[in-house]
Order: C-alpha cells, then sequence, then structure tokens
C-alpha cells in the first residue's frame, strides 16, 4: 500500500511537513510506504474552467505547463492521500486549494478517481483559522467520495517559526494517532 503526501506550504520542510511526516512515521511503522511532495517554490495555476478535462476524460488537467498533471497521477495511484496546508487567512494556501480544484475537476469528470481511498487533513496553524482549513481539506474528499479517518483532536499543529511545531505536544499525538488509525483504515479498504 502507498500513501503520498502534499506539502501546500510556501516554505519547504517547514511546521506543515513535519507535521505530515509524523503522520507518514506512523504508517511507515505500519507497513505503508509513503511519499511527500513539496508544493513550495512551484508555480500551480488555478482551474480556468475551461472544462477540457470534462471533454477529454484523460485523466489530466488541460494546463499542462506545471506539476499539477503529476500530482494527480500520484493521487490516482495511491491508497491514501494527505494535503496538508498551512493556514493563511483562515485557510489553506493558494497552492493547496488550486491543486485541489484542479484535481477535485479531473477525478470528478473521470468516473470519481478518487473513490474510496483514504484521505486525510493537516493543518499548521499560528493562532486560529485552523478548522477551517481543515474543512475545505476535507470537503474535498468527501465530495470524492473518499474515506477520513478521525484522530484524537483535529488534525491541526501549533507553530510560528520553523520548527515551533515540534514543542505541541498534543499537536504531535494528534498526528501519530491519524497515522495510526489510517494505517488501519488502509489495511480495512484493501484487505
Amino acid at each position: 500500500m502507498r500513501v503520498v503526501a502534499f506539502n501546500g506550504s510556501a516554505r519547504k520542510d517547514g511546521n506543515t511537513a513535519i507535521l505530515a511526516r509524523r503522520v507518514a512515521e506512523e504508517l511507515e511503522r505500519e507497513g505503508i510506504e509513503t511519499e511527500m511532495v513539496q508544493l513550495a517554490g512551484e508555480r500551480i495555476r488555478g482551474c480556468t474552467a475551461c472544462r477540457g478535462c470534462i471533454e477529454k476524460k484523460d485523466l489530466r488537467c488541460t494546463v499542462d505547463d506545471d506539476i499539477v498533471n503529476d500530482c494527480i497521477e500520484k493521487m490516482i495511484e495511491a491508497d491514501g492521500i494527505i494535503l496538508a496546508s498551512p493556514t493563511y487567512f483562515a485557510d489553506v494556501s493558494a497552492e493547496m486549494k488550486a491543486l485541489i480544484d484542479r484535481a477535485g475537476f479531473v477525478a470528478r469528470a473521470n468516473d470519481d478517481l478518487f473513490r474510496r481511498k483514504g484521505g486525510a487533513a493537516v493543518v499548521a496553524v499560528r493562532r486560529a483559522g485552523a478548522i477551517h482549513a481543515f474543512d475545505s481539506i476535507n470537503h474535498f474528499f468527501l465530495i470524492s467520495q473518499m474515506i477520513v479517518p478521525g484522530s484524537s483532536y483535529w488534525n491541526l499543529g501549533m507553530g510560528w517559526a520553523k520548527g515551533d511545531v515540534l514543542e505541541d505536544k498534543e499537536g504531535l499525538e494528534t498526528m501519530r494517532v491519524l497515522g495510526s488509525n489510517m494505517a488501519w483504515l488502509l489495511k480495512k479498504i484493501n484487505g
């Protein structure tokens, strides 16, 4: 089994990546292969509403000048997907929103490509707004007919400067439990 995680932070290997890796560590402990895709430094365009994915039904976005089609391919091949984002003005980053919109349209245009895959949201936050970002990611999973595992708290970790989330013991434990629950779920789905 395989899980792909997408770090939607503009900071490569910052707090968002630390949290997503904590989930991945637990998945790997359970024998599930993981991969991290960092969106930092990538210029990802939003959906242009061209409807090309609906017309072509070729598992791809017609906008082909960024990494989104590579991301969609990884999502298709994976058994589980982690979408991790920092909280920017009470929502996900622009890169994560563009990935959600474009991957979501391609998936729905092609017979719900992500149906019955596991999906987990991970959110890094300084103070407030994380629940809305968490909901934005989960809305993508739910409209995609994915199965979302829970954890011991909402899937968020608190921190400002790079590495601050390592001081959030509850947030780190939430990520560990999330990884354990996602591993259990994926084994049930694919058992």
